[in-house]
């Protein structure tokens, strides 16, 4: 297979300044439908110009040693921000200190695009507010705009639907920094509604555990906290109602796109549908992700529900949803590397072939969010590159490339031998 050089006037919006010049050989592209060994892939001013046979290497090109490479990996919903900054209990970094080595977390997981969860939401049990979802959202966009950035920012605007202050933040947030919602870059926003017994704690079982082990209660204590929250919720109902009335609004002009977030039935898609969500994101049961499917919306669902083995909170399996073709991509939700974990457990485990497994963390998130210019190996898209290494299930990132790096890597590092992924990808 041999691909040409894009034309240097094609290279418009998607490479912003000069980016990386990189060619990478004796590397095994895994694209849509099939891998292709033995194969070059070349990238100029952060785009890539050829995938595939090239009859002339440069003299600089990096010897890939088989290793599998893949487009740039997108993570559509990423909470470990948040992690970073409160590492320990009574422990806050620094908000830009925090986003620097979360970024460095992210890069070394093999993701170029990542969004950051940002809850607009007060009081909740993880100490959000809304002063401190404008700060973050303030060093992302400020992140985002450096050229020595390690990968591409955005951010995932979360909603907490019953919170009246949050949906006052958010949206005076995106008049003030693009006018009334009409902006080129759409905003992505998390439709969210927490109450125990409902979503993804629809077994209030699960949610009293959970908050047994992290307050230090006992299961009588950690009910009534439990009742307590159900009570509190429901005297907000209002606020939900009119945090969805904008919401559908704002999602039916195209001004945001907007996720569902934990849809557990067929009836909760239809009125997502109803309120013009695009996107289900992380339905809890079977029948929401195949409801999903036939209304035409886009799924999405945790990577470490794969890498676990299920759901911690005793939903359906991310692994299942897969097998049935009912997610079109995964996200890390709080943890970079379950990304490729999940490629490794999806193969070995024989729910699906190597290329449909990557599809899930590259091309199916970037499509999932609209962002055509990026998740595959193709001439003219961004040149986001990893290249890694399978030991059965166990992922390990060689080499990193973004379109937008100034500094192109060296093959320092690079070491053969790699044992191969398992069972054989069905390569061309």
């Amino acid at each position: 297979m041999t691909i040409l050089t894009v034309p240097h006037a094609q290279r418009t919006a998607q490479s912003v300044g000069r980016g990386v010049d990189v060619t990478l050989t004796n590397v095994r592209l895994v694209l849509d439908d099939r891998v292709v060994d033995d194969a070059t892939i070349v990238v100029r001013d952060g785009i890539v110009e050829a995938a595939g046979w090239v009859a002339h290497a440069p003299p600089d090109a990096i010897d890939g040693h088989g290793l599998f490479c893949l487009a740039g990996l997108v993570d559509t919903h990423s909470d470990g921000f948040e992690k970073e900054l409160r590492p320990r209990p009574n422990v806050v970094l620094p908000v830009d200190f925090a986003l620097r080595s979360f970024e460095s977390r992210v890069r070394g997981a093999g993701v170029t695009t990542v969004f950051h969860g940002v809850a607009f939401e007060n009081g909740s049990k993880y100490d959000r507010s809304v002063a401190l979802a404008h700060e973050l959202c303030d060093a992302i966009t400020k992140r985002r705009s450096e050229s020595d950035a390690r990968v591409d920012h955005h951010i995932l605007y979360r909603l907490d639907v019953r919170d009246a202050d949050g949906l006052d933040a958010l949206d005076a947030r995106l008049r003030e920094r693009h006018g009334d919602l009409l902006i080129d870059d759409v905003p992505l926003v998390s439709a969210e509604d927490h109450p125990p017994g409902v979503g993804q704690y629809t077994d209030r079982s699960y949610y009293e555990r959970y908050v047994a082990g992290t307050k230090g209660l006992d299961p009588d204590e950690a009910k009534a906290y439990i009742d307590q929250i159900v009570v509190d919720r429901d005297d907000k109902l209002d606020n939900a109602d009119r945090a969805f009335s904008w919401l559908a609004q704002h999602a039916h002009a195209g001004t945001i796109r907007l996720m569902g977030h934990d849809p557990t039935s067929s009836v909760e898609i239809d009125a997502a549908v109803d309120r013009s969500v695009s996107i289900a994101e992380f339905p809890t049961t079977v029948e929401a992700a195949r409801r999903a499917r036939e209304r035409g919306m886009r799924t999405v669902s945790g990577a470490p529900n794969v890498v676990r083995g299920g759901s911690h909170s005793g939903n359906v399996s991310a692994s299942e949803l897969v097998a049935m073709r009912l997610c079109d991509g995964l996200s890390s939700d709080y943890m970079p590397t379950t990304l490729l974990g999940a490629v490794g457990v999806l193969v070995a485990d024989g729910v699906c072939d190597l290329p449909t497994a990557v599809g899930l963390v590259t091309s199916g998130p970037a499509d999932t969010v609209g962002l055509t210019d990026r998740g595959r190996l193709q001439v003219g898209k961004r040149g986001d590159l990893v290249l890694v290494a399978f030991d059965e299930r166990l992922p390990t990132v060689h080499l990193v490339v973004a379109a937008n790096d100034r500094i192109a890597p060296t093959p320092i590092g690079l070491r053969p031998p790699f044992r191969p992924i398992r069972p054989e990808t069905g390569n061309q």
